[in-house]
């Protein structure tokens, strides 16, 4: 499989690791949107929010889960951050690999897009 978050879940891919457990990778992203701007990625290949399924949703769980501990451990979890996920072309996503962008450190606007 051709995939780049695959590929920096194994290690073939360099990342800035801010986490990881048995079911979640998180890195920094390479382009931050935010003065702090994490990728959270699921350790099993889900292609997008359109394939979680009962089988596969404890992965987007813990995708969660590590959200609220990242912006803890890094600080910025009193202030509010934001969570995106990218669903499909329209919607953004050119990674085929579910991830959410977890961002904080600075105030966002509404609407988002």
């Amino acid at each position: 499989m051709d995939c780049l978050f695959c590929k920096i879940i194994n290690g073939e891919v360099p990342s800035t690791k801010v986490y990881e457990d048995e079911y979640v990778y998180a890195f920094r992203d390479i382009d931050p949107k935010a003065p702090e701007h994490i990728v959270i990625v699921p350790k099993e290949h889900i292609e997008s929010a359109n394939f979680i399924t009962a089988d596969n949703s404890a992965y987007a769980a813990k995708m969660f889960e590590a959200a609220a501990k990242i912006a803890k451990e890094l600080g910025f979890d009193k202030d509010g951050y934001r969570i995106v996920n990218n669903c499909g072309k329209n919607g953004g996503q050119t990674v085929m690999h579910l991830h959410f962008h977890l961002m904080g450190g600075r105030e966002f606007a509404w609407p988002a897009g």
